[in-house]
């Protein structure tokens, strides 16, 4: 009886001095600053506001480039300084924040956390990034498909634009009124769709249609799984409020990804039956293949690794980032030009300088329009598609800063915020892509694709896509707004940038491209 009294009370002892311990241990963290009070249960997530990077660029301002939160249970460490994010995505502290948080939200839409944004740093992700940046969007496979799915694609849109603009018998008519935002989603899906499974959008017998029946679906699917997921949703946070889904969204999550599930599995079996019929055929290089069908080959070789899970996450993964952010960033440059019509005419005159009005231009063409590429980067930096970027979190303790940031922390960098600050940019509300001439922007920091081992793989891809789209719009029609207001710059509040108002315009062929047109 008396061994058993000691045993209790050694017991007892010891997990009092190892629980002081570790309260000493935690108190002597020294974390970034942020606000003081935190909400029962649920933290700092009351104080987190729509749009959420206007929200944090707030706290910033009161609590410096480096701002803790606690969001529920989750550590959060938020970044708005440029030479913070620096110091985030170089040499080992890259890797041990290399890893992405696992929100309820995700598990749904990337297969189980396999997708390619979202896998944890290892050897699959390792796996995964590997095939993506060397197997399907390198950069000579990028020059492939602008000579041939973006080219034709674009001629589709400048052809359907045309058409809009004409009356029955093919003459020139008054500016026609067009909505770009449904016309540029339908191109990037179209070149996406083409790349992914070599299938083409089909317009059953309207010419003049904004999209195909299948690229409306995926369209909605698309615009429907984006609100449901991002840092900022309460019930990523809080387990009881997924687990009661009063809103219904965690059954609608459900629902809207089994739809897009089963369209990404039906295009690999479509492939897949593409690849019997050739076998006993002549062999299609690897240029002329599909993605799809590139990783049905290595399945062949390594089927324990490329199932067809692994190809539908990585599909759907690039098919749902790429999409959306590529035509809203065309979107918004449009916009920005149509509020300053000189900068429109400064593009169009380079581009009637170089390539002139016999011909489209191409992809030989965009190294020689300096001033198209300014416009671009313009966009990039003040309208960036994915403005806190993905989420990180920390595999390991590391230090940011100065500050101490537990393993398991989520890190948010908000490239919204680094991209507007008054320190770097002069007048940083303000559109001007004469900032990037002549190299006067080199060495100041962008990151609308991220950075580090996190990095986009298809910049390559969305950058050649954005100056073909964009050049062949200035190039083939003269543009003008609809009435005398300014176009509204309003972003609406979500994971992706979207403009609040799609944009309506009116368009107008360019008479020194009427030959061009009526060919194309």
């Amino acid at each position: 009886m008396e061994r058993s009294y000691y045993a209790a009370a050694a017991t007892f002892l010891l997990i009092f001095v190892l629980r002081r311990l570790f309260m000493v241990r935690k108190k002597q963290r020294r974390l970034p600053p942020g606000p003081p009070l935190a909400f029962p249960v649920l933290g700092h997530l009351p104080l987190l506001k729509k749009p959420l990077q206007n929200s944090l660029v707030d706290l910033a301002a009161r609590y410096g480039p480096v701002v803790h939160l606690r969001l529920a249970s989750r550590d959060a460490v938020v970044i708005c300084s440029a030479e913070v994010a620096k110091e985030c995505f170089s040499g080992e502290r890259d890797i041990a924040l290399a890893n992405r948080p696992h929100f309820p939200s995700f598990r749904e839409v990337s297969f189980d956390f396999i997708a390619l944004g979202i896998a944890n740093y290892g050897a699959h992700w390792r796996n995964m990034r590997r095939v993506a940046t060397v197997q399907l969007l390198s950069a000579h496979r990028v020059n492939v498909m602008s000579d041939t799915v973006i080219a034709r694609e674009v001629r589709a849109m400048v052809r359907r634009l045309a058409r809009a603009s004409s009356s029955s018998d093919g003459v020139a008519a008054a500016a026609a009124r067009v909505e770009l935002k449904t016309r540029l989603f339908d191109l990037s899906h179209s070149v996406l769709m083409e790349i992914f499974a070599q299938r083409r959008n089909t317009y059953s017998g309207d010419a003049d249609a904004d999209m195909s029946e299948e690229a409306r679906e995926m369209k909605g699917i698309i615009e429907a799984i984006v609100p449901l997921l991002g840092v900022a949703n309460m019930w990523d946070h809080v387990p009881l409020l997924r687990w009661l889904d009063v809103s219904g969204a965690a059954k609608k999550l459900v629902d809207v990804v089994g739809r897009r599930n089963a369209l990404i599995f039906k295009m690999i079996d479509g492939e897949r039956r593409k690849l019997m019929e050739r076998e006993n055929g002549e062999a299609a290089s690897d240029e002329t293949k599909s993605m799809i069908g590139i990783l049905l080959e290595l399945q062949k070789t390594e089927p324990e690794i490329y199932t067809d899970t692994y190809i539908a996450a990585l599909i759907g993964n690039l098919l749902g980032a790429g999409t959306e952010t590529t035509s809203t960033t065309v979107e918004w440059a449009m916009a920005a030009l149509l509020n300053q019509p000189d900068l429109l005419k400064k593009a169009q005159e380079e581009i009637d300088a170089h390539v002139g009005g016999s011909r489209l231009l191409d992809k030989n063409d965009l190294p020689h329009l300096p001033y198209l590429h300014c416009i671009i980067n313009e966009t990039l930096r003040l309208y960036t598609a994915t403005p806190m970027l993905l989420p990180h979190e920390a595999s390991t303790d590391c230090k940011i800063h100065g500050y101490d940031v537990p393993a398991g922390s989520m890190l948010l960098v908000n490239a919204y915020a680094i991209h507007r600050d008054p320190a770097i940019w002069e007048k940083p509300e303000q559109f001007s892509p004469e900032r990037f001439e002549d190299g006067k922007a080199e060495g100041k920091f962008m990151i609308p694709f991220g950075m580090g081992r996190r990095k986009c793989p298809g910049e390559n891809l969305a950058m050649r896509t954005m100056g073909l789209v964009l050049g062949a719009l200035l190039q083939c029609f003269d543009w003008s707004r609809v009435g005398d207001a300014e176009v509204d710059m309003t972003p609406s509040s979500g994971q992706v940038l979207f403009k609040a108002v799609p944009l309506e315009a009116l368009c107008k062929p360019r008479a020194n491209m009427s030959a061009v047109l009526q060919n194309i």
